[in-house]
Parts: structure tokens; C-alpha cells; sequence
């Protein structure tokens, strides 16, 4: 991550939230998120972790939480750690953990784990390609899902598949200048 600022809790769940309402929904980069934005569904938890220990004993905490708690009230937690895994390296690496957290805990198959980061890279991209900034968050995210939600809305939206592909079409067509005027990365981000 190329910032220099250490943000508080609020600026991190604020640009969070901005960047949630500016980029995933007005862009409509996911036709999931608006419905359980309008309907205040969305749990925003700030993991002030400073090592991956902490940050699994949070992700653990979480994953506890969304599993126990009605969906008509969480529907979905966006668990954001400016704190640590800035190096998308890292990030990445600690993914592996995140995926033997929700096995060892009896939620595959209830919930699941996607992922953000500032500086997001697809295996098969170059760092600057635009395709890259549909996972690009103002700092490291995991987002908690659960499979029953998820399965409900592309079961509503019959051209799920073609999201990816839409969204990759609709950054290019942006361009970076058109990302940036969305002002949604981190503050400090080059």
C-alpha cells in the first residue's frame, strides 16, 4: 500500500463507506450491494489489528457474529484492517488462512470470504490494468457473505456471470481519470 497516512477508525470506516457508495454501488460494480445498503444490512467492523493473529481472532469473531445474528439486521460485514497486510504480498498469503478459518469453523457452505485491497492485482494483469480496480478498496478488506444471500440475489439476476465482464468494460471506459474523480482511494494513496 503507497500511503503514508495512518487513518483513525472513523476515516477508515468513512472511506469505506464512500468508496462502497461512490464505486461498488454507483457504478453498480456489484447489483448485490444497493438492496442491503438502502436497508442499513451492511456491518461495518474496523479491526484495529496489527499482526495476522489479531486479524484472524477478529475475522473468527466475525464470521461468529454474522452466522448468529439475523440476516433482516446484518446481512453482510465489511471487516476493514488499515492496520496490517498493507503489501498485497501479504495480503494474499493470508487468504490461504482465511479460507482454513471458515472450514475449521463449520461455516463453509454458510459463509464466505471476499477480499479487497488498495493495491489489488489479478494473477493474470499487469498492476495498472483498470480491470484490477473492481477489487480495489481505500484499505484491506475481507467481506463477509453469506451463501444463502448471495445464492437468493443470483438466483434475481440472471446475468450474474456476466458482472466481471461488465464491470471491466464500464472501468475502462472511465479510464483512470474517471476512477479518480470517484475520490475513493485512501487518503495518501499515490
Amino acid at each position: 500500500m503507497n500511503s503514508t497516512h495512518s487513518p483513525s477508525p472513523d476515516e477508515a470506516v468513512a472511506a469505506t463507506r464512500k468508496w462502497l457508495e461512490r464505486a461498488v454501488i454507483g457504478l453498480n460494480l456489484c447489483p448485490f450491494a444497493k438492496a442491503v445498503h438502502v436497508r442499513k444490512q451492511v456491518r461495518y467492523v474496523l479491526s484495529e489489528a496489527g499482526d495476522s493473529d489479531t486479524l484472524l481472532a477478529d475475522l473468527e469473531r466475525e464470521l461468529h457474529y454474522l452466522a448468529a445474528v439475523s440476516p433482516d439486521e446484518t446481512d453482510t460485514t465489511l471487516l476493514i484492517h488499515p492496520y496490517v497486510l498493507g503489501a498485497f504480498d501479504d495480503f494474499t498469503d493470508f487468504l490461504d488462512l482465511v479460507d482454513v478459518v471458515v472450514r475449521t469453523q463449520g461455516l463453509a457452505g454458510t459463509l464466505q470470504v471476499a477480499h479487497f485491497h488498495p493495491d489489488y492485482c489479478f494473477s493474470d494483469t499487469e498492476p495498472g490494468d483498470l480491470g484490477n480496480y473492481t477489487n480495489r478498496s481505500p484499505y484491506p478488506t475481507l467481506h463477509l457473505i453469506r451463501e444463502a444471500s448471495l445464492d437468493r440475489a443470483v438466483a434475481a439476476f440472471p446475468e450474474a456471470a456476466t458482472i466481471y465482464e461488465r464491470n471491466i468494460e464500464t472501468l475502462e471506459g472511465m479510464g483512470l481519470a474517471g476512477w479518480r474523480a470517484l475520490d475513493v482511494d485512501a487518503p495518501g494513496k499515490d
